[in-house]
């Protein structure tokens, strides 16, 4: 089994890039002059995804008009979070109940994906599907970080994630999540922290480790780094 369609979460207002973002959303800030979000795509074109649902709230008319100049070769569905903004739990279920699908892929566009990713997403969508699961998301050790300052978030072991002993581990940005693990929220502003609790406590929210250096846009200090490489 393969997944079919992708989710990206663009509605943020990125704060913590201030001043960059107060005229600019997260998603279009460029590295090497490329978009974070473009990055995004085409390694999601890489990956053989048949469609992309985007999700928007601030700034959105900017990455509305971005999608349509470049024209890109895959199906984009821009979906607008509403009067408020989702966070990334609603966001998620805001996007999904536009589909029907069951598992989807999920990225944040401010880890900067690249081909290198390619592999070890198909390797964990295989380990998704052999094993029948409804959570995996991908996951590196702390060491390999550009950002130093980034604490771990998770303890892995034997392929499941915990939140206790040495949280060595950061999540990166990628997820696969299933559909039904919503099933009992409604469409309200909350953090996709709240799910991944809920499948903690039931010893099923799973990890799959990349080996791959680890760059985020964390702040407007790391940004500059990553200008400067």
């Amino acid at each position: 089994m393969r997944i079919n369609t992708a989710l990206i979460l663009c509605a943020g207002y990125g704060v913590r890039l201030n001043p960059l973002t107060l005229k600019t959303p997260k998603p279009l800030l460029e590295l090497n002059n490329v978009t974070m979000l473009e990055n995004c795509i085409n390694m999601l074109i890489q990956l053989g995804i048949k469609k992309i649902l985007l999700n928007t709230f601030y700034l959105s008319n900017q990455i509305i008009e971005f999608i349509k100049k470049k024209n890109f070769s895959i199906e984009i569905q821009i979906i607008n979070d509403g009067k408020t903004i989702l966070d990334t739990g609603g966001g998620i279920l805001n996007m999904i109940k536009n589909s029907k699908e069951n598992d989807f892929l999920i990225l944040n566009p401010d880890t900067l994906w690249n081909k290198e990713y390619v592999h070890e997403i198909d390797k964990m969508q295989n380990f998704y599907f052999s094993n029948e699961i409804k959570s995996i998301l991908l996951i590196a050790n702390k060491s390999l970080s550009f950002d130093e300052n980034l604490k771990g978030d998770f303890s892995f072991r034997d392929n499941l994630l915990k939140k206790k002993d040495d949280k060595n581990f950061i999540y990166i940005g990628c997820q696969i999540l299933n559909k039904s693990l919503f099933k009992n929220y409604e469409n309200s502003s909350f953090s996709i922290t709240r799910v991944w609790n809920e499948i903690l406590d039931k010893n099923k929210l799973f990890g799959f480790e990349s080996f791959n250096k680890f760059y985020h846009l964390t702040n407007l200090e790391t940004f500059k780094k990553l200008q400067d490489l």
